[in-house]
């Protein structure tokens, strides 16, 4: 089933809410009167809201606004594809230099743009001191608190403990905007270096 507006003379209604190229509010109009205002700046009339009453019209250029909305859902798509998710364990009672690396592995990751899943390990009767991991959850959310927020607050699963925390979108995007450069420099180098194709091996991500 096509999800396209109707556009121009596929527009049924008697009279529509016209909405100019720059958002202005025209107002209700007749559709003939529409359609020529269209003609006039050599624009379409597309019905952007056909449940209302009357049903929303805009004029816009449709071809050009099919192909930025195609852009915008690939560039979508490639996001969701690159979020990837890190988990790390840690122990209630951690040792402090134990905890220092575990905190520079979740940095580590946020920095690459990635989401983390936080896990606190209860063991024997750890499982009735559930604070001392809600603690050590919260110490971690102030300490990466420059490069990542809480996106799922800590909650008691079973005898663990998780929350994640995932990149602000400033750190996402210069992850993502570092991928792409260095996918483009690894391109260039490898034309210039080696003439002939040569199938290249997928980088691993990153491990703890």
């Amino acid at each position: 089933m096509s999800v396209e507006p109707r556009v121009n003379d596929q527009i049924r209604a008697r009279e529509v809410r016209l909405v100019g190229p720059e958002g202005e509010q025209v107002g209700i109009v007749p559709l003939e009167r529409a359609l020529q205002l269209a003609a006039d700046v050599d624009l379409d009339l597309v019905e952007v809201a056909p449940m209302a009453r009357p049903p929303v019209c805009k004029l816009m250029d449709f071809g050009k606004f099919k192909y930025e909305s195609a852009l915008k859902a690939r560039e979508a798509r490639r996001n969701q594809q690159q979020t990837v998710i890190k988990e790390m364990k840690l122990r209630p009672k951690i040792d402090p230099h134990d905890y220092e690396t575990k905190k520079g592995h979740v940095v580590r990751f946020l920095k690459a743009g990635d989401k983390v899943k936080v896990t606190i390990m209860f063991r024997g009767r750890e499982q009735s001191r559930p604070e001392l991991g809600y603690r050590l959850l919260r110490r971690l959310e102030s300490e990466i608190s420059e490069l990542g927020y809480v996106e799922a607050a800590p909650k008691q699963d079973g005898r663990n403990m998780i929350m994640v925390l995932a990149p602000h979108r400033a750190i996402k995007t210069a992850a993502v905007a570092r991928g792409a450069g260095g996918g483009a420099r690894e391109r260039e180098a490898g034309a210039a270096e080696a003439p002939s194709a040569e199938a290249a091996e997928p980088v691993g991500g990153a491990g703890e």
